[in-house]
């Protein structure tokens, strides 16, 4: 089942939901709208190599914006940082950014009950697109949980991404043992 705005406000308010910053303008029906951080980043490589560390160049996104270009993913990060003791949150594109043709994330739409941090965006375009940082650019869903959990995210020993950041952050597939 997914959280109904009053829901929020109230896991919010026991502290099982964090919002930071929060503004109650940005809580929709059964969502809550985040935005769009100070920064982007761009792998160095063209190709990249999932068994290798692959180093991303972050930047800061000017005033008048940045125009993002098809064929290059970008990396982005929400202005909000979030914490989620006791739900699913999943992240989703905003209907309005996708008519720019803007999508948010490749695979990564789902978080883990107990993920503390900012979220970092998959950013990929089809046409040129001029964004700005604080702009909306995705929402947050919680689902319920059904049964006890045994291993919250932030918790896990082998968890790749509980650095706390206001910056993208590039793939750690390379930390995976296989």
């Amino acid at each position: 089942m997914i959280l109904t705005d009053k829901q929020i406000l109230e896991e919010i308010e026991k502290g099982t939901i964090l919002i930071e910053p929060f503004k109650r303008s940005s809580l929709g029906t059964n969502s809550y709208d985040v935005h769009l951080g100070r920064y982007l980043a761009t792998y160095r490589n063209e190709v990249l190599d999932a068994r290798q560390h692959n180093e991303i160049d972050v930047f800061e996104i000017p005033e008048e914006g940045f125009v993002l270009q098809p064929n290059t993913l970008y990396l982005g990060v929400t202005l909000e940082y979030t914490e989620t003791h006791a739900h699913v949150p999943f992240l989703e594109g905003k209907s309005s950014v996708g008519r720019l043709g803007i999508d948010i994330h490749a695979t990564a739409g789902k978080g883990d009950v107990g993920f503390c941090n900012t979220w970092t965006l998959e950013i990929s375009v089809t046409q040129q697109v001029r964004v700005y940082h604080g702009m909306p650019i995705g929402q947050l869903i919680y689902f319920e949980v059904k049964g006890g959990i045994e291993n919250y995210y932030n918790s896990k020993s082998n968890a790749k991404y509980n650095n706390r950041t206001t910056k993208p952050v590039e793939s750690m597939m390379w930390r995976n043992e296989w």
